[in-house]
């Protein structure tokens, strides 16, 4: 049982954008919910059995699915108040048929899978997860940026299959040439919390650090400096992609922008895989017009088994995983809990339509 009093005493992060709740569905009674329904459509990735539920119990009902079909929302959401979704779409055709839904809480921070427009038109708000995995995700850029430099997976590989170290006539073997990061110039495409996480690793390898930001110069901090992503892409050693997905950025790694590009550049995508061509990407890489793709995102997702870049020579594709730290999926929970909080109090947090 949740007394409302409770909810009241919550902190919110001040960074979260607050709105008030003006046109949407209310849930009632407000002075004590013990019997919502609240139902999570695709929870394994978020938590596959390593973290606790428990505090989503003292709500009301709480049911969750690993994995949702299309077909399947209507049936397993008909009653529910509050959806949970990372990476099922909710469009027109589901609010329509969910009269009693009042609130989609989206497990991530990416919302492209809600048409936030279709549910403002329904009274049901939508929240996501705003800042939850910031280091983690510049973690994984440096882990991706690591092993094209220093090569410690391959080698470790080799070692372990083909025992190559065991064989050699030296005390050490290699035939990749190694890389230093000090002294490189990284470039990072958006300036917002992963990049400036980014940043502050890079300035921690003695990078010089720009920025391909909508900023102005005076905006950015000291030590970072401001360029234009075709200068980057042609003068800079590691793009680092931490940019949302939108209308106007998709496929803007093009084969145009790839033919002006530096041939040691390393590109890191962390942030959507529809900001990279990737036909183009592929052909440059078999061209050697690039050093390096790493990605841990693509197009689509899963990916088809004949995605050019899965077959590429030098590219480095991770399953999506630079979000998925203990720490941070932990992080979604609480969040998902004080959107939930907020939203019962009439004050809902990090609303997205």
């Amino acid at each position: 049982m949740l007394d409302l009093n409770d909810i009241k005493d919550i902190n919110v992060a001040q960074n979260f954008k607050t709105f008030k709740p003006q046109n949407f569905r209310t849930l009632e009674p407000y002075n004590l919910i013990t019997s919502m329904n609240i139902v999570f459509l695709d929870s394994y990735t978020l938590n596959p059995g390593d973290l606790s539920w428990d505090v989503f119990q003292s709500f009301g009902t709480f049911v969750t699915y690993d994995r949702t079909l299309p077909s399947e929302v209507i049936e397993r959401a008909k009653d529910a108040e509050v959806i949970i979704t990372n990476k099922v779409r909710l469009g027109e055709s589901e609010f329509a048929l969910l009269p009693k839904l009042k609130l989609v809480l989206v497990a991530a921070t990416g919302y492209d899978v809600i048409d936030t427009v279709a549910a403002r038109n329904h009274g049901i708000c939508v929240c996501n997860c705003a800042g939850y995995s910031s280091r983690a995700v510049a973690q994984m850029v440096f882990a991706h940026l690591l092993e094209v430099c220093s090569s410690v997976g391959h080698y470790a590989r080799l070692n372990a299959e083909e025992k190559m170290w065991a064989k050699s006539r030296d005390f050490c073997c290699w035939h990749n040439p190694l890389t230093e990061l000090c002294g490189k110039r990284l470039a990072i495409v958006g300036y917002g919390n992963i990049g400036r996480e980014v940043e502050r690793l890079a300035k921690a390898f003695y990078m010089e650090v720009y920025a391909v930001s909508s900023k102005p110069q005076t905006e950015l901090p000291e030590g970072v400096t401001k360029i234009s992503l075709e200068d980057a892409v042609a003068s800079c050693d590691v793009l680092s992609l931490c940019c949302p997905l939108t209308k106007d950025n998709e496929r803007m790694i093009n084969a145009a922008l790839l033919n002006k590009a530096n041939p040691n550049l390393i590109i890191v995508n962390t942030a959507r895989g529809k900001l990279i061509d990737e036909l183009a990407m592929a052909e440059a890489l078999r061209e050697n017009r690039i050093k390096a793709f790493c990605a841990d995102v693509l197009s689509t997702e899963p990916p088809t088994l004949d995605n050019p870049l899965l077959s590429a020579p030098r590219a480095f594709i991770t399953p999506h995983i630079a979000w998925a730290t203990r720490e941070a999926r932990g992080r979604i929970i609480d969040i998902l809990v004080g959107n939930l909080k907020a939203f019962i109090a009439g004050a809902p947090t990090n609303v997205v339509n």
